[in-house]
């Protein structure tokens, strides 16, 4: 596992990397804006018009940083991945376990409670620190649904019992989201869940964080030898990284949507930070994309003692920590995988 947590995004437009050395150089318009020893990163983010040397393709290859391409506003495009790492017999008993429904809908049962407790958490948080400023029944009676679902998943049960309870566990919580954001703005009125494309800014900011979560829980997944399309709780699908989203569901709660709720109520993002495109699409302008890039890798730096291993650990690594803790669950070492569950 890489002790760095160094990503790096690219925002500006016609920016293109190179390899000179064992660095990454950024130029823009001709000059040379920024160079980065490749030792120091684990990933790189292109948005829009940025392109890239072969040669440094090869070398982030060689070195394991991961490089993701992406639209202007954060739409996924394409992934560079060299030779495929980790043991071979992992992946097997990966795939076979894929193939078994009642273990693989064990797996997806623990995924499922880590999302459901971080819900809950969230929820418990601002019942506690803004009751003043939210519908405290609202949020009660979404606390006390998450806790009913939680308790539903006490034991196993088939696949398609447990994506019902997803559905409805996400009803549930997004139907308290409007009370969770504390500033009266228009802009900011959250009516439900969109994407492709997302109507309002509440839904860009989701979107766009969710993208880059999905970035680090693949990553993850593949620095420890999984394969990240081969999930449990999401179905195969052709280009979809399933792992990677059954992973991310641990994580959406307590990182992705809790930073978007930060940077809406402490005014960090503001209504003018966005513009509606010719198909009725909201998206965010770039100094707004990057302000999102650095409270994402700011949060990421911050440390959280881990629930199941009580040792101190970065934001950052929590995705690669519970990547491990699912391989060593697939290898027979841990008698069930321990979702991480936010206190």
């Amino acid at each position: 596992m890489k002790k760095h947590l160094n990503t790096l995004y690219i925002t500006t437009q016609n920016a293109y990397l190179h390899k000179e050395g064992q660095s990454v150089v950024v130029k823009v318009e001709k000059e040379n804006k920024l160079r980065i020893p490749i030792h120091t990163l684990d990933g790189i983010i292109c948005f829009g018009a940025v392109s890239m040397s072969p040669y440094l393709m090869y070398h982030c290859a060689e070195n394991n940083v991961a490089v993701s391409f992406l639209s202007e506003y954060g739409k996924f495009l394409a992934r560079i991945q060299g030779p495929v790492s980790g043991n071979v017999l992992l992946r097997r008993e990966q795939y076979r376990i894929a193939d078994m429904p009642e273990a693989s809908a064990d797996i997806a049962r623990y995924f499922l409670m880590g999302k459901i407790a971080n819900s809950r958490t969230v929820i418990r948080r601002a019942l506690r620190d803004h009751a003043d400023k939210s519908d405290a029944r609202t949020l009660g009676n979404a606390e006390s649904r998450l806790t009913e679902y939680l308790r539903r998943l006490e034991k196993p049960a088939p696949i398609e019992y447990l994506r019902g309870i997803e559905g409805e566990a996400a009803s549930s919580y997004f139907a308290a989201f409007p009370q969770l954001i504390t500033i009266k703005e228009e802009a900011f009125t959250y009516t439900g869940r969109n994407r492709r494309p997302p109507l309002d800014p509440i839904n860009a900011l989701l979107s766009f964080v969710y993208t880059l979560l999905v970035h680090d829980c693949r990553s993850a997944l593949e620095g420890v030898g999984l394969d990240p399309c081969v999930g449990y709780l999401h179905t195969d699908r052709p280009g979809r990284p399933s792992l990677a989203l059954d992973l991310m569901e641990e994580f959406r709660a307590f990182l992705a949507d809790r930073l978007v709720l930060s940077l809406i109520n402490r005014r960090q993002i503001k209504a003018s930070d966005f513009q509606d495109s010719m198909g009725g699409a909201v998206i965010m302008k770039d100094e707004a994309r990057k302000k999102l890039l650095i409270s994402w890798q700011k949060r990421k730096q911050e440390e959280i003692t881990h629930p199941y291993l009580c040792e101190k650990t970065k934001v950052g690594l929590l995705a690669h920590l519970q990547a491990l803790l699912l391989a060593r669950h697939l290898r027979g070492d841990l008698e069930a995988y321990p979702p991480f569950i936010w206190k």
